[in-house]
């Protein structure tokens, strides 16, 4: 049993703490923190709650700062859900005191806050890593396993685009979305990229252009209703990535557009197209399209009769072939965890997360220049999963 200090007891902490002491049988929250007491209170009684309840779980400690978490010697792991500008800090400190740490995306917000860090893990032969980690789950693993298997051939190239309006009209309180280390390539790309390196692998080159459509923000969510956000980064963001395979993939986030369906990623064969499930979800659906499934109809351009044809109408949803199709937030870190006890490499590593970061930041450097930005760090894909008869147990 790995044992973990929770730091940070925000909104993501929720599900967290229900995975962690409900559904991952190989880790345990000791401890939580967080700057507002009473977040932490409530956390340490959702925990005793559930012992109460027949959980086989030790009742948390009450931390007063992070410090006191880092110097606890029963703490082997450092679970920072922390705001995005605060992982670094949190991350580092944690790991000057000796512990390996799990972290929530991104790493850092800039490459440099990711080297600094693993460094540290390196050198202090510590594990490092983080979310997002809904590529382990059923969706993006059972694509894995189609595209691998050549089900719609060799990969020419994939396009995946995350479109909203933002957070203001309905986080409770959204200004750290448009502060360093948010905006929606750095809050919403790390699903998007994770998901695109482990179903194409390393990304060699990019280009991007992007721009901040809005100078300021108008909060209209009842917490905070009527005040005013400076918009610090920016907020529309394109960009074309080059991978070592030869695919080509667009991405495309915004905070700026009306629009009802928020996630699309398409990859596309030499065979087939792939639809592949909302890469922040753990589950489906799967559709795949190949020419001989394609439904004969007359061959007239729909528009000249009137008509919009649904776009998925040839489509074939795939079973799922993996476990964790519900939200399984923690399976990156009970993964971790089991691969600090067998000794062995884990799936959401910090060098995923180093190259992830590093096509997210490039993007912005490729339109700061007006150059093409040639990658640094290499990537390999981690071990696809395998499917334990138990479920909540890492192989």
């Amino acid at each position: 049993m790995v044992r973990i200090a929770m730091i940070g007891c925000g909104d993501i902490s929720g599900i967290y703490l229900k995975n962690l002491t409900g559904t991952f049988k190989e880790v345990e929250i000791i401890g939580v923190c967080d700057l507002i007491p009473e977040r932490a209170e409530k956390a340490a009684a959702y925990i005793n709650e559930q012992i109460a309840n027949g959980v086989k779980k030790s009742a948390p400690k009450i931390y007063k700062d992070m410090y006191e978490a880092f110097r606890d010697p029963d703490v082997q792991v450092v679970l920072n859900i922390t705001r995005p500008y605060e992982h670094f800090e949190v991350t580092k400190n944690a790991l000057l005191a000796g512990k390996s740490v799990y972290s929530e995306k991104p790493l850092g917000i800039s490459m440099d806050e990711a080297a600094e860090l693993i460094a540290i893990a390196e050198e202090k032969g510590l594990y490092l890593g983080g979310a997002p980690d809904t590529f382990m789950g059923a969706g993006i693993q059972t694509c894995r396993k189609l595209i691998d298997d050549g089900v719609i051939g060799d990969v020419i190239g994939a396009n995946v685009a995350m479109i909203c309006h933002g957070h203001e009209t309905w986080h409770h309180d959204p200004e750290f979305y448009y502060k360093a280390g948010g905006g929606p390539m750095l809050d919403m790309g790390p699903y998007y990229v994770t998901a695109l390196v482990n179903l194409l692998g390393e990304a060699k080159a990019l280009t991007g252009m992007t721009k901040k459509s809005f100078d300021t923000r108008i909060i209209s969510s009842k917490e905070h209703c009527g005040e005013i956000i400076d918009v610090d980064v920016d907020t529309y963001l394109m960009g074309n990535i080059l991978f070592s395979n030869g695919a080509i993939a667009s991405i495309f986030t915004t905070f700026d557009v009306f629009y009802k369906k928020q996630d699309s990623f398409e990859v596309y064969g030499t065979k087939g197209t792939m639809v592949v499930p909302d890469p922040n979800t753990f589950g489906g659906p799967i559709l795949v399209y190949r020419p001989e499934d394609d439904i004969p109809g007359p061959q007239v351009d729909p528009a000249l009769l009137g008509q919009r044809p649904g776009p998925y109408k040839a489509y074939k949803e795939m079973p799922l072939m993996f476990d964790y199709a519900e939200n399984s937030r923690g399976l990156g870190l009970a993964d971790m965890c089991k691969a600090m006890e067998e000794g062995r490499d884990w799936r959401a590593n910090y060098r995923q997360q180093r190259h992830v970061l590093e096509i997210m930041t490039g993007i912005t450097k490729a339109s700061e220049s007006g150059k093409f930005y040639e990658m640094t760090s290499k990537f390999e894909r981690a071990d696809a999963m395998k499917n334990n008869p138990l479920h909540g147990i890492m192989d």
